[in-house]
């Protein structure tokens, strides 16, 4: 059985909108702080374990058009890993070992969870996680989170059907402005 793991660069007041990308009122806003090498390997880490990608769309055409031009360790194992795209309109996906995921979100994902072994990471996709939080299908959080206000972008959380508790299992600064990694288990 797998366990959906959500990971997400965000802001102290909880955007996770473009935090690498450009087509945002503060492009590349993650990148103006320091998490230092070892929140670089942090998140080599993170990525490694993983036994395979669980993207919406958008996410998916964005490390689709850049993990192919990538070499070493990690580039490897994105490519090569089993990746799952939820999207209703993509066709035919260029990127090795993708399959695209159409249908009931919490019937697809719940049976993608009865058929990986290990990790399903969650990067990225703010809409598509904001829906595995509704379904109740995340088992852990994973917030790599930074030191500013953005004050404007797309959060995280929405309205929920209800509430759900979480174990805090690890709390790690990094570098020199304290980039902060929290990891949270949901409780059952």
């Amino acid at each position: 059985m797998g366990d959906i793991v959500v990971t997400q660069f965000i802001s102290l007041d909880g955007v996770v909108e473009a935090p690498g990308g450009e087509d945002f009122r503060y492009p590349n806003w993650s990148f103006e702080f320091d998490r230092g090498a070892d929140g670089e390997r942090y998140k080599e880490v993170e990525a490694l374990q993983a036994s395979a990608l669980l993207l919406g769309r958008r996410t998916y055409e964005g490390f689709a058009g850049a993990w192919p031009e990538y070499e070493g360790e990690l580039a490897d194992k994105y490519n090569g890993m089993p990746k799952f795209v939820v999207s209703q309109t993509l066709v035919s996906p260029e990127w090795a070992n993708t399959t695209v995921l159409r249908g009931d979100l919490g019937e697809t994902v719940a049976r993608l969870k009865s058929e990986v072994d290990g990790e399903i990471s969650v990067p990225g996709s703010i809409r598509l996680v904001q829906g595995l939080l509704e379904y109740d299908l995340v088992d852990e959080i994973h917030l790599m989170t930074f030191p500013v206000v953005l004050g404007h972008g797309r959060r995280l959380w929405t309205q929920t059907p209800d509430k759900t508790a979480w174990n805090l299992v690890e709390a790690t600064a990094y570098g020199h402005d304290g980039v902060l990694v929290t990891v949270y288990r949901r409780r059952r």
